[in-house]
């Protein structure tokens, strides 16, 4: 922005009443407005956020309105995505007959108006998709408004959640743009700004995250609507990980590790229950002069509810529970292992005073007794009888150390090949262009740990950077199965996805008609460019074709977030 919108924007709310000198000279307010903030334009219909997409942005309406589309929301169809539909059983087959010859074969274009949506180039030459009736979409869905002054997205944007709304511009509208980074850098500077951010995250999301969580699902109102006002929203690492991890890559084990941020630390007292709101971390412990991985966990997990157990049942007689002893008669028990951010990590943290006066009272031995064991470490877990973490399900600690590396711990649905058992037959490869034109959407090399591979193809990501930036919606996660797909008829080729795929795994083709020519812009006359990736078969009715075709057992499409899973195929 130049100067003059810079200072338009410092005389609105709620940047006027900011004190500047919060902030330093090498990262000033004012700076923070010119780099990390743009004024967006937008026409009466313009899509302004999806509902499902991953964004890094929160919006502010400096001029005009614009609506909250409520549940349940518009058609996935008028979002620039895909029905989704599998094939029967006599389309399957009738593939292997009516593939087309040449390579990336289209049908012909109609110019992208479809489902009621169109696109057109708005004041900042971006693509927009509008919707083309807008009265009639307000009149079939209930929404809210949002004026000038009224901010929106901060939650997805901070915590890199789907969005859970689509907005659209009611008539002409003038947004204020905010990059997470603006948005980060402003909230722990400006107490008021980051209370109130904190309490949007409050009223809107912490207490569904509490109700979703085990141990606190049996709580009443009252407890849960006590709890989220204790917790505590701490970050750690960088949001835009995937650019740091394409860096550091090819750097040595201690050089990456020296650069994940330590959460807690082993041996340090466990203050409060860490649960992950977003992202990945690494539990490790020392080792010699050294720390080894011992397991890593996402969005969900709860990390330190052992150690709390512990020392609750022993200070307050609990007899039986997580470690009998004299009630008082032990001291405190510390951490196990240390935690660390991989790349980026949300973290919530009901401190310990909090989990011991509401939670643990009513909870049942038996329920004691599972939840002290859920930071076991993995010699423990074998001695645990029945434990479903036993030796023969237990990842070993290089090929562990491997998937958290290459951060393939995000993927759910990795390719993982056995080489050993791979005969280099490359039916998985026929199979898969049988499903997809004649056009295989991987590629069967990867990076290696012993005689296992991780090949390039999509891993569907928990954490799916490549749906970040996406104009026109077309990178989507499909609702039936949340495979992360893209849509062929909306994507405009900008390589947004494939610049942003730590993996490698997303490809720009030039696409041809079906007499094999190519595609060509009538204004530029260049061949028309599509990403094409992995969609996991989504529409073939048996699933992934290249898992099924694999006569030797030696590919599997694994969730990372089921080590069992994993540790039986790699132990089978």
């Amino acid at each position: 922005m130049d100067t003059i919108d810079v200072e338009r924007i410092l005389a609105l709310d709620p940047f006027r009443e900011m004190d500047r000198d919060r902030f330093p000279t090498s990262l000033s307010l004012t700076g923070i407005i010119r780099n990390d903030m743009r004024i967006v334009k937008c026409q009466d219909g313009d899509i302004v956020m999806r509902e499902g997409d991953y964004g890094n942005s929160a919006f502010l309406v400096v001029k005009g309105q614009v609506r909250v589309i409520l549940r349940p929301g518009l058609p996935e169809t008028m979002l620039g995505r895909a029905p989704s539909q599998k094939k029967s059983l006599m389309q399957a087959v009738a593939q292997l007959w009516r593939n087309p010859s040449y390579p990336e074969v289209r049908g012909t274009y109609s110019g992208g108006e479809s489902k009621g949506t169109a696109s057109r180039a708005g004041a900042d030459q971006q693509a927009r998709i509008f919707l083309q009736d807008v009265p009639a979409v307000l009149d079939q869905h209930r929404t809210a408004t949002l004026v000038a002054g009224d901010m929106f997205g901060e939650i997805a944007a901070l915590g890199r959640t789907q969005r859970t709304a689509s907005v659209i511009s009611d008539g002409s509208s003038e947004l204020l743009e905010i990059r997470w980074q603006g948005l980060r850098d402003i909230r722990r500077r400006v107490d008021d700004f980051r209370e109130h951010v904190d309490q949007l995250y409050r009223e809107r999301s912490l207490a569904s995250h509490l109700r979703a969580t085990p141990m606190f699902q049996h709580l009443d109102e009252a407890a849960i609507a006590r709890i989220a006002a204790e917790t505590l929203f701490e970050t750690y690492g960088d949001f835009d990980w995937h650019t740091q991890y394409q860096r550091d890559r090819d750097e040595s084990f201690n050089h990456r590790l020296a650069g994940e941020p330590v959460i807690v630390a082993e041996g340090d007292y466990p203050d409060g229950l860490l649960l992950v709101r977003a992202g990945f971390a690494r539990v490790s412990q020392s080792v010699n002069n050294g720390h080894r991985t011992i397991r890593y966990i996402g969005r969900g997990a709860v990390f330190g509810m052992a150690e709390i157990v512990h020392n609750w049942s022993e200070y307050t007689g609990k007899a039986g529970v997580a470690g009998e002893g004299e009630a008082g008669g032990l001291p405190a028990k510390t951490l196990h292992a240390t935690l660390r951010a991989l790349g980026y990590v949300d973290i919530l943290r009901v401190p310990t005073a909090v989990i011991e006066e509401l939670v643990l009272p009513t909870l049942s031995g038996e329920a004691l007794a599972e939840y002290g064991r859920l930071d076991e470490r993995p010699d423990e877990a074998k001695a645990s009888e029945g434990n479903e973490t036993g030796v023969d399900r237990l990842v070993e600690p290089g090929m562990l150390e491997f998937l958290v590396e290459h951060r393939y711990i995000n993927g759910t649905a990795t390719m993982l090949m056995d080489l050993d058992r791979c005969v280099r037959c490359d039916e998985c490869v026929v199979a898969c262009a049988r499903a997809h034109d004649n056009n295989p959407r991987f590629n069967r090399h990867g990076r290696r740990h012993d005689h296992y591979m991780v090949a390039n193809a999509c891993m569907h990501c928990m954490d799916p950077v490549c749906m970040i930036g996406c104009p026109t919606g077309a990178i989507y996660r499909s609702s039936p199965g949340g495979q992360v797909v893209i849509n062929d008829m909306t994507c405009i080729g900008c390589a947004t996805c494939a610049n942003s795929c730590p993996y490698d795994n997303i490809r720009m083709v030039e696409v041809r008609d079906g007499t094999g020519a190519f595609i060509r812009d009538t204004v530029t006359n260049a061949p028309i460019v599509k990403a094409s990736k992995c969609d996991l078969c989504i529409d073939q009715p048996g699933g992934p074709a290249c898992q099924r075709a694999c006569p030797h057992d030696a590919l599997k499409r694994v969730d990372m977030q089921d080590l069992s899973d994993l540790g039986r195929w790699l132990n089978r």
